[in-house]
């Protein structure tokens, strides 16, 4: 499973989203005046008034696409309501950073949008400017920059997804700490996706803060990959056909990719599947939460359309668009959470965020030390 699903039926919904329904667009503030409509927008010493006469007809943002995340519903809704068209840019957030530096003297786009840790790359590599959107006071404090240059909008969060059918007809339990996962019966068909992706880093590093470790200390899930090898677990890319199949019933992904599997997936009935968020023995934290968020671009064109758009992906109605997909906004905790979610409670008692940027300045050595030391195969 990747993130770059397709449509959700949920984001199928939103597609048709109204100006009506959105005339109650947050704190972006709009008035008539000179040769266009007038803005309010930013937070704090931010605050600015930018007037639409200075709008491209199309504004481009790295990985603001369709199929992923719910985009799509947030394009057609911000071009909808400030009548601004978004560039479809598919692509991926390393791709993105790679044509930010190839560009970095006659910028292409205006912003970036993506993982937090490439945006904290860009930022070093002095690829970004200052910009606090609307709402930036409320993103918590290690999910931004306080300088404004990079701002988590949204997460997605390790999470367990198992077959529940499987797991009935062997009379296993549903799991709730990473402890369960070593039952014999469940370890037998258990898949981690590998530890030098994105995702098989989180879920590595999960299960390392469950049971005591840090970034500088990975005895703890060396020792958990151990007891689980022994029963036959092992590392797998593509998980959606073997768990189709039966092939696997249990698999360490996001949250996102598990629910949506759960209920965009026409190879299962929805109570075939679920999603657990999973503490540690001892009811440590074992769901890392891993950021995506967006910077403004350095000397880049169209900053004013720019800012706009930031500010509307800050906004209640943009935000709980990406419920839609199974996203969890970065504001989750103030909006009425789906019920297809696992329940708040236990993102609550589960979920921890490392250093963004410390994980940025060590996750070579990490992932080389996990790919050299795990006993599960498949790691390569």
């Amino acid at each position: 499973m990747s993130d770059a699903n397709g449509m959700t039926r949920r984001s199928v919904l939103t597609t048709g989203v109204t100006a009506g329904s959105l005339a109650l667009a947050g704190c972006i503030a709009g008035l008539t005046g000179g040769d266009g409509e007038t803005y309010t927008v930013g937070y704090g010493e931010y605050e600015e008034e930018i007037n639409s006469s200075s709008f491209p007809d199309e504004l481009q943002v790295y990985c603001v696409q369709t199929g992923w995340m719910n985009w799509g519903a947030v394009m057609e809704a911000f071009e909808e309501k400030y009548d601004v068209a978004l560039y479809d840019a598919q692509g991926s957030s390393g791709e993105a950073l790679d044509d930010m530096r190839a560009n970095a003297q006659n910028p292409t786009h205006s912003a970036y949008n993506g993982g937090y840790s490439f945006g904290l790359q860009a930022m070093n590599d002095d690829l970004t400017t200052d910009y606090k959107p609307v709402n930036w006071d409320i993103v918590p404090d290690d999910l931004k920059t306080q300088n404004g240059h990079v701002t988590a909008t949204r997460q997605v969060t390790t999470s367990v997804t198992y077959r529940t059918d499987i797991y009935e007809k062997r009379g296993l339990d549903a799991p709730e700490t990473w402890e369960d996962l070593k039952h014999p019966d469940i370890a037998k068909d258990l898949a981690f996706t590998p530890p030098h992706t994105a995702n098989g880093q989180a879920s590595a590093l999960s299960v390392n803060r469950a049971y005591g470790g840090d970034l500088n200390n990975l005895d703890p899930v060396i020792k958990y990959h151990e007891d689980i090898a022994e029963h036959g677990a092992d590392f797998r890319r593509n998980v959606e056909g073997p768990m189709t199949a039966g092939e696997i019933s249990t698999v360490v992904e996001y949250d996102y990719t598990g629910l949506n599997l759960k209920y965009n997936n026409d190879e299962f009935d929805e109570d075939q599947i679920d999603v657990a968020i999973l503490e540690g023995p001892d009811g440590e934290p074992g769901a890392m939460n891993v950021p995506y968020g967006y910077a403004l671009l350095r000397n880049a064109p169209n900053p004013e359309a720019a800012k706009l758009f930031m500010d509307y992906v800050m906004t209640d109605e943009c935000q709980e668009l990406f419920f839609d997909a199974y996203v969890r906004p970065i504001r989750a905790s103030e909006l009425d959470q789906p019920d297809e979610f696992p329940d708040q409670s236990s993102y609550e008692a589960a979920q921890f965020t490392v250093d963004q940027e410390t994980l940025v300045e060590n996750q070579t050595d990490i992932q080389e030390e996990l790919v050299d030391r795990t006993p599960l195969q498949g790691a390569q």
